[in-house]
């Protein structure tokens, strides 16, 4: 297993829509475990593909919490098949979109059908933090950040705080400073 390097807003790559696999082959099962460990190591509960520059329908998610055991979910291809009328707020952050925090309403349940790990069609029934988590890593496929579910003025102050982070680290990295420390990350909202 490798780490991957993890984008972060506003690269373009995160805007753009990632194709479904043909088959769960070694390949892809290669991809989740790196998928995998590189969420671990950030540490985040929720990975896409396209956050770490793969442009395929692939999904990691590992939530397990002392109320909820799920264990690794690995999803290839997922798509939410039924979607609750209700709708819950939670307050979202998310790997590539490090150190901002924001609320965001969504069914409070979810059907997911996917590919597992195997390549065996499997549905899932999702609620509380797992339905937010599916749903914000299913928007990851599609192009969609948190943010996009937010107010243009603060979407826009939050994309302009990371591009001057992403500027300044390039400019310490270009004088030989060493990288700034990483302040304490909150897993929990960090999908």
């Amino acid at each position: 297993m490798a780490l991957l390097p993890i984008l972060t807003a506003p690269d373009p790559r995160l805007k753009k829509k990632s194709l479904p696999v043909a088959a769960v082959d070694a390949d892809v099962r290669q991809l989740m475990d790196d998928m995998l460990e590189t969420m671990y190591a950030a540490p985040g509960i929720g990975l896409a593909a396209p956050q770490v520059g793969a442009l395929k329908r692939v999904i990691v998610l590992d939530i397990d919490r002392e109320e909820t055991k799920t264990g690794p979910l690995f999803m290839a291809n997922p798509e939410i098949v039924e979607a609750s009328d209700e709708d819950v707020v939670y307050e979202e952050g998310c790997l590539s979109v490090p150190e901002h925090y924001s609320d965001v309403a969504r069914p409070a349940t979810v059907r997911v059908r996917y590919l597992d790990r195997d390549g065996k069609k499997q549905e899932l029934a999702c609620e509380g933090l797992l339905a937010t988590c599916v749903q914000h890593e299913i928007d990851h496929l599609d192009g969609i950040l948190f943010i996009d579910h937010i107010s243009s003025l603060k979407r826009n102050m939050i994309l302009r705080k990371l591009l001057k982070a992403r500027k300044e680290k390039e400019r310490d990295e270009a004088e030989g400073k060493p990288p700034a420390k990483d302040q304490a990350k909150d897993p929990e909202h960090a999908l």
